[in-house]
């Protein structure tokens, strides 16, 4: 009897030990994370806009937003007002984005991965006063927002 209480002592024991192991793993890794969270918003998070925000700043004129989707994505729509920029054409079109802090941009794709890559990019080039919408215009569309038809090819702003 006194055999077998010492075995189960010792296998609660070393359960407990490793309870105890396991939990300071999940207490260290949730203070980590805490500690992260708790050093202010992300790079991404200060980059980025909502949808909500983007419409009422562009529909406003408080904000140029920037459509960089290709053209076969401007077929299915764009945003009014939205000038249309394709991201492959970013290099040789760049004066088209306002270099004055005074002007907001905003970048729009279909769900934010090539506006946040290019505005990265632009980043890099000194453009501090753009930010990337989150969402994109697939966000947009599915809300049912309104959306135009784009203008004929080369006038770079939809109607």
């Amino acid at each position: 009897m006194n055999a077998s209480r010492t075995t189960l002592e010792a296998a609660m024991h070393a359960s407990s030990r490793r309870q105890r192991r396991e939990w300071l793993r999940l207490a260290a890794s949730a203070g980590l994370a805490a500690a992260l969270a708790g050093c202010g918003p992300s790079a991404a998070s200060a980059d980025a806009v909502s949808l909500e925000t983007a419409r009422a700043e562009h529909e406003a004129g408080r904000a140029l937003l920037i459509d960089i989707r290709e053209p076969e994505e401007h077929a299915t729509g764009v945003a009014a007002g939205a000038r249309l920029l394709p991201m492959r054409q970013l290099d040789r079109r760049l004066h088209e984005i306002p270099a004055s802090p005074e002007q907001p941009v905003l970048l729009i794709c279909n769900t934010q991965n090539r506006s946040s890559a290019t505005l990265r990019a632009l980043r890099k080039q000194g453009y501090g006063h753009v930010r990337y919408v989150s969402g994109g215009m697939s966000e947009w569309a599915r809300r049912g927002w309104p959306m135009v038809k784009p203008p004929p090819a080369g006038t770079g702003t939809g109607t």
